[in-house]
């Protein structure tokens, strides 16, 4: 712990006790969670459960056969599946104030430089992820049911069942999420000192074939969507070395700067 008397600590005199953390805690993740109810409670007047069911399933159902629709066989599945979608939906509406809550818990800990290193990771992170949920349902989602539809034989008639397609759906939505997380996992890593710049650069190739692998494993059967998830993974891991190198440059702690050689 540093010394409080040290007139060069930012953090001087500014230690709680446990008891007063794990109380802005409790009072954080409460905030957290009224916020996902609030949005959670406006969802279900306007537009419904039925309503966001019937748009997350538009790619899938504007690729089906004429009068081919989805399919419960669950009793229950007609009143749960909408219920949680309207519940993820929430979460990903809330996740902003959710991030702030945490952002706010953690950073009167964190020193000047440290700041500068971690909100922009927190709200990168984030519109990275939205990005790729956004990639997978806008331009993956079509082009994946558009494949599969073209090589189902004529006297199979598709009738997908509506827990199975939310469970293709967050797949998707984590993977492609998590895919484009890469640059941020890049500029983690370089700025803990745990790779070089040098040394992501040397392993562009291993990084290659490690996406493709990836996506084999986690997209449907099609060279469409390991395509589509690939190609981004590779590009998105240049972006990240790119950024590194200024991301490391912009959050050096003072003291490292003031020892760098001239």
């Amino acid at each position: 712990m540093a010394d409080p008397k040290d007139p060069e600590d930012e953090l001087a005199g500014t230690e709680a006790p446990f008891v007063s953390h794990l109380i802005e805690l409790r009072d954080r993740l409460l905030r957290a969670l009224i916020a996902i109810g609030v949005v959670f409670g406006a969802l279900m007047l306007w537009p419904g459960p039925g309503p966001l069911y019937d748009l997350l399933a538009a790619p899938l159902v504007a690729h089906l056969p004429q009068g081919a629709t989805l399919i419960a066989t669950n009793v229950i599945s007609p009143f749960l599946v909408p219920l949680k979608i309207t519940l993820l939906a929430a979460f990903l509406i809330a996740l902003p104030v959710v991030l702030y809550q945490v952002w706010a818990f953690v950073a009167p800990g964190l020193y000047s430089h440290e700041k500068r290193m971690v909100l922009p990771l927190v709200v990168s992170s984030t519109v990275l992820f939205f990005v790729g949920v956004a990639f997978s349902y806008f331009f993956v989602f079509g082009q994946v049911f558009r494949f599969i539809q073209s090589f189902a034989p004529q006297s199979i008639t598709a009738a997908p069942d509506i827990e199975a397609y939310l469970s293709f759906v967050l797949t998707m939505f984590i993977a492609f999420g998590l895919a484009f997380e890469v640059p941020v996992a890049v500029v983690v890593l370089a700025r803990l000192g745990v790779v070089t710049i040098e040394q992501l650069k040397a392993w562009r190739g291993y990084f290659v074939v490690a996406a493709f692998i990836v996506s084999a494993i986690v997209t449907p059967p099609d060279v469409v969507s390991q395509l589509a998830l690939a190609i981004p993974m590779c590009l998105l891991y240049e972006a990240g070395i790119l950024a590194a190198k200024l991301f490391i440059k912009h959050t050096r702690a003072p003291d490292a700067e003031a020892d760098r050689p001239a």
